[in-house]
């Protein structure tokens, strides 16, 4: 089997220490940072995600033991540490998100709403500061209006794994991308990289990809 991380020697357990929070402060840095992600709990029975750094470091975990039941989802540290909790907006049109600080469930950090535009299929998503990602609903017919709290701009492919954000001056900070195959072996779609530019947290970025995962992929009933 294709090894989907370099320290694949290392048991769970170690796994799930080697990613402190230290480490994980490295991951801010001048140079982009391009993390493995790979859709896939490392625990019995859960549903998630597993990511790692270059070095083959358990950096985030997302592990969904009864997150239907709660609709929230929690972006944890190797160590378990929630950093962001995820959890849909109730009672709104469409698919709008919050996403909040560690454990906390009041004053979103950020929102995202999902995009509808007919006249621009490749918008995929509408990230705004605070909780105001209903604000200025999409239209089937044309973009949707901007407000001065959107942070970035989703574009591309989920299923193809093909995806750039945009901040707000249309600088591209993270990608997600297809995992080169090793030896002639393709990883498939539940192993790819994320790509982060120094201007974005990791932890952001890794939760962009748990919403569109949630939009677009199958871990809609994560939520539901």
């Amino acid at each position: 089997m294709t090894k989907v991380y370099p320290n694949a020697g290392a048991g769970i357990g170690s796994a799930l220490t080697a990613g402190s929070e230290p480490e994980r402060q490295q991951l801010v840095k001048s140079e982009p940072v391009v993390l493995t992600v790979w859709k896939k709990s490392l625990l019995f029975n859960c549903d998630g995600f597993t990511v790692f750094d270059a070095k083959g470091n358990l950096v985030f975990r997302v592990d969904n033991y009864a997150a239907g039941s709660k609709g929230e989802i929690s972006l944890m540290d190797a160590s378990g540490t929630s950093l962001l909790t995820i959890r849909r907006k109730r009672m709104t049109l469409g698919d709008n998100w919050l996403v909040f600080e560690g454990e906390k469930t009041v004053n979103p950090r950020f929102s995202a709403r999902k995009q509808v535009n007919l006249l621009n299929t490749r918008s995929l998503a509408q990230v705004s500061s605070g909780g105001s990602a209903s604000a200025g609903s999409s239209s089937p017919t044309g973009p949707s209006p901007r407000t001065k709290n959107v942070m970035y701009e989703i574009e591309g492919s989920y299923a193809q794994r093909c995806c750039a954000v945009y901040d707000d001056k249309r600088r591209r900070v993270a990608e997600i991308k297809q995992k080169e195959a090793v030896r002639g072996v393709a990883f498939g779609a539940d192993v790819f990289r994320l790509v982060v530019q120094p201007e974005v947290d990791s932890a952001v970025a890794m939760a962009l990809v748990i919403l569109l995962d949630q939009m677009y992929g199958s871990s809609r009933r994560f939520s539901t």
